[in-house]
């Protein structure tokens, strides 16, 4: 990524990037900048999430069973970084409405595989689709070029600050439920 290119995104930013707070280098810092945007967009994608009614947290986990069906509720919570006594109730949720189900495992009868169930399957698809239009209302300022750019220095951030791929940092809040907080 050349100059050029980040020099072509500032240059099409609002002038109100430019100002300055009174504590320090003010409204145009990029960790204020990401904190902004982050939570807008975590809030927006809750919001477009709730239409096929679900929650951030539901969403993630069926897209990581999706991924990985089979896994054990344990090898589950290991994945999202959470203690495996706060999956229980969401799994509790996911199975009562039917997305996902546990199967006995052939390998270890003292633990059950988890797998989405075609009601599931079809959920996931909703939930890319909601992705998908989210990402494009969010990006809609940036060319297509523009968006690999900001992923990928976004992707070098989140490598560095030590974030796991995939999983929300939300998962690892307290308090969190199905319903939200």
């Amino acid at each position: 990524m050349g100059s050029d290119t980040i020099r072509g995104m500032a240059d099409r930013s609002s002038s109100d990037t430019k100002r300055r707070s009174p504590g320090g280098r003010g409204l145009s810092s990029a960790a204020w900048l990401l904190s902004q945007v982050g939570a807008h967009a975590a809030a927006r994608f809750a919001e477009r999430l709730s239409a096929i009614d679900l929650t951030p947290p539901l969403a993630g986990i069926l897209r990581v069973i999706a991924l990985s069906g089979g896994l054990s509720q344990r090898e589950l919570a290991s994945r999202l970084d959470i203690p495996p006594s706060r999956l229980v109730s969401f799994m509790d949720e996911l199975e009562r409405r039917g997305l996902v189900e546990r199967r006995n495992n052939l390998e270890d009868r003292r633990t059950y595989a988890l797998h989405l169930t075609e009601p599931g399957r079809k959920v996931l698809e909703a939930i890319g689709r909601v992705a998908r239009d989210h990402e494009d209302a969010l990006c809609a300022a940036l060319t297509g070029e523009e968006r690999e750019t900001l992923a990928s220095l976004l992707r070098r951030i989140a490598d560095q600050q030590g974030l796991t791929a995939g999983v929300h940092p939300d998962f690892q809040r307290p308090g969190r439920t199905p319903a939200g907080s």
